[in-house]
């Protein structure tokens, strides 16, 4: 199912094909996004299917598929894109306890990136901060001022962060029973990423009272999950003993299996190397 939501996903936002009069039924754009995924799924080479997981993904020019970048941020705005709209950062739109007026904000962020976005697929450009899948918002709980990323996130009430979460996804995504999805959120990072800056690679948030884990740092992203969130990233740290991008009890057993998550999970930045070359976890 997460292949098949990647590709879905590639074919809501991009266009694979100039016309809809052709034969095979992944081109033909008057069919769902799910059921044209479901057939170039089997038309996919294995080694084609691990490409496309990767953050910079390849064009396969025999579907048609073009080239895309899955890097981009817009924690308060469009980054790193040209001009934008710069908002306030995240904990100053908690300080509102205006939902409405972040939902504006956001609606305002995706208009903007659809129209970049165009933009830059006029002038055949694919890099990074070009695409329309963000890793926004930030819904982890700000307790430790020693944290770089706290200015990300909507404060230290997990209430807060999953209100004012739900509605940046809202606005990033657009209605739910929309043909077509504006942009893809990301609710990150997943899960008790919120603690001291210089050991954020290998901190192990081991000693979490599981009536803390589930009333405070786990509500938010359960929220955004409710909400159709189309991505997940999974945090730096290790929770109890194990990196989270790899903790069968935070992506299987809870994400998946109990709140029923069936879209992507990404990891952040260097997550993955950092045990899989046990850099920063020996």
């Amino acid at each position: 199912m997460p292949m098949r939501f990647i590709l879905s996903t590639l074919l809501a936002i991009v266009s694979l094909v100039a016309s809809a009069q052709v034969s095979e039924p992944y081109r033909d754009a008057s069919l769902g996004a799910h059921e044209r995924a479901a057939d170039l799924l089997t038309r996919l080479t294995l080694d084609e299917k691990i490409s496309l997981m990767m953050d910079v993904s390849p064009a396969i020019e025999r579907l048609g598929i073009p080239e895309y970048n899955w890097w981009n941020e817009a924690l308060h705005g469009v980054g790193r894109a040209g001009l934008a709209t710069v908002f306030p950062q995240s904990i100053g739109m908690a300080a509102t306890f205006d939902n409405d007026a972040v939902l504006a904000a956001f609606n305002a962020v995706s208009d903007e990136a659809r129209a970049k976005y165009n933009g830059f697929r006029r002038e055949g450009r694919h890099g990074r901060y070009q695409g329309l899948t963000f890793w926004t918002p930030n819904v982890n709980i700000f307790r430790d001022p020693r944290w770089g990323r706290g200015q990300e996130t909507y404060g230290e009430d997990p209430y807060l962060a999953s209100v004012m979460g739900e509605a940046v996804v809202n606005g990033l995504q657009g209605p739910a029973d929309s043909k077509y999805i504006k942009t893809i959120a990301g609710a990150k990072h997943y899960a008790v990423h919120s603690g001291p800056e210089w050991n954020r690679h290998s901190f192990d948030a081991r000693d979490i009272d599981p009536r803390d884990l589930w009333e405070t740092y786990l509500p938010a992203f359960k929220t955004l999950v409710d909400a159709g969130v189309g991505q997940v990233m999974c945090a730096y740290n290790r929770f109890e003993g194990e990196p989270c991008c790899s903790s069968k009890k935070l992506l299987i057993d809870i994400l998946r299996n109990e709140w029923g998550y069936d879209k992507i999970i990404v990891t952040d930045c260097w997550a993955m190397n950092d045990f899989h070359n046990k850099r920063a976890h020996a």
